[in-house]
C-alpha cells in the first residue's frame, strides 16, 4: 500500500488510464495440435493468459517463452508473435488479428480453446490487446521490455478465475465484461511485474511510494496546471524547500519543476494530436501556461518542435 497524506491521482494511474482492451472480439475453437496462432495485430501491448494447458509464446524477435497455466506474459509491440503448441511445430501458422473471428480462422482474441487429442487435455488461451493512444501511455511502454513474465500465485489469479468463468457462459454484456476483466488483469501483471524481487523498476514507479516525493508526484499529476513553485510543492508535502528538491531529484532523477514541465508537455502532445479546433492558446491555458509564446518555447524545447509543427506532423501521420 502507498502512505500518502495527499489524495490525487498516482504516476501510474495516469499513464495507463489510456491503456484499455476495448471491443475485442471473442468465441471459442477447437484444433488439434500442431497449432500455430499468428497474432499480426502489432498492438502496442499484448496480454496473454493460460487457463488450461500450456504452449509457447514465440516473438517475432526473441526467444520462446513457455506459457503455462496460470501464468502470464505480455508482448510489447509492434513486432507480432506466434503462440504454438510446441517449439519448431510443423503447423502452419494462421493469422489472428482483426479479423480472427471464426472457428476457421483459429478463434478469436479473447478466447482461444483447442483440444489435445492424445490426452493432454484442454488449452484455452485468454488474450487482450491494448491501444495506447496519443503520448500519455508512452513512459510506461518505455518502462517495458519487448515480453515479460508473470508466475502463477499473484494478485491476478482471482481475475483469471473471473475470466475463466465469463468465457464459459454466454451472457448479454460479456463482452465489456471480458475488456474490464483484462485491463484489471493488465494493471495487477504490471503491479507484479514492477514490484518483482531483484527487479529495476522505473524511477517513476519506485518513488511513488517515498511518503514526500509520493505526494509530490501525486499533486503534480492531479493538479498540472497550477502555478507550481519548489516552495509552495515543499508547503503540501510538509517538508522544507531544499528537502523536497534534494529526495525529488534523488529518486525521479530531475528536479521537480522540470519533471512537471515534461509532464505538461505530454499533456499538451495529446491535446494537439486530439483536438484539432483547441487553438495552442488554449492548449497552453489548460496546462498551465498563460502565454501562448512561452508555452510554445517549453514545448520546443522539451518535444524539439513548436506545437504548430507537432501538430501537423502528427496529421500527416494518421
Amino acid at each position: 500500500m502507498y502512505s500518502s497524506n495527499v489524495g490525487g491521482v498516482d504516476v501510474f494511474s495516469d499513464l495507463i488510464r489510456g491503456v484499455r482492451s476495448h471491443g475485442s472480439l471473442f468465441g471459442s475453437s477447437t484444433l488439434s495440435p500442431p497449432w500455430s496462432l499468428h497474432f499480426v495485430d502489432g498492438a502496442p501491448l499484448t496480454l496473454c493468459a493460460v487457463l488450461t494447458g500450456g504452449g509457447w509464446i514465440v516473438p517475432e524477435d526473441g526467444p520462446p517463452e513457455p506459457l503455462r497455466a496460470g501464468e502470464t506474459i505480455i508482448v510489447r509491440g509492434p513486432a507480432t508473435f506466434t503462440f504454438v503448441d510446441e517449439v519448431g511445430t510443423a503447423a502452419e501458422p494462421i493469422a489472428c488479428g482483426e479479423h480472427c473471428a471464426t472457428p476457421e480462422q483459429g478463434g478469436t482474441r479473447h478466447r482461444l480453446g483447442w483440444v489435445d487429442d492424445a490426452g493432454g487435455g484442454e488449452t484455452t488461451l485468454i488474450v487482450g490487446a491494448y491501444p495506447v493512444r496519443g503520448e500519455i501511455g508512452r513512459p510506461l511502454l518505455d518502462a517495458l521490455p519487448v515480453v515479460l513474465r508473470v508466475d502463477a500465485g499473484g494478485a491476478g489469479d482471482p481475475v483469471l478465475d473471473h475470466l475463466a468463468a465469463e468465457v464459459a457462459v454466454d451472457a448479454p454484456g460479456q463482452q465489456v465484461v471480458l475488456d474490464r476483466l483484462l485491463d484489471w488483469m493488465l494493471v495487477c501483471s504490471l503491479r507484479e511485474w514492477f514490484d518483482r524481487p531483484g527487479g529495476e523498476p522505473p524511477a517513476w514507479w519506485a518513488a511513488q511510494r517515498d511518503p514526500v516525493v509520493g505526494d509530490a508526484l501525486r499533486l503534480l499529476h492531479a493538479e498540472p496546471a497550477a502555478p507550481w513553485t519548489v516552495g509552495s510543492l515543499a508547503g503540501r508535502t510538509g517538508v522544507s524547500r531544499s528537502t523536497l528538491a534534494k529526495r525529488f531529484a534523488d529518486l525521479v532523477g530531475e528536479p521537480p519543476l522540470t519533471y512537471l514541465t515534461r509532464w505538461r508537455m505530454t499533456l499538451a502532445a495529446d491535446l494537439l494530436t486530439g483536438k484539432e479546433s483547441a487553438t495552442i492558446s488554449d492548449i497552453a491555458r489548460t496546462v498551465g501556461y498563460s502565454d501562448p509564446f512561452g508555452f510554445s518555447a517549453a514545448f520546443k524545447r522539451v518535444r524539439g518542435v513548436n506545437p504548430s509543427e507537432f501538430r501537423r506532423g502528427t496529421l500527416q501521420r494518421s
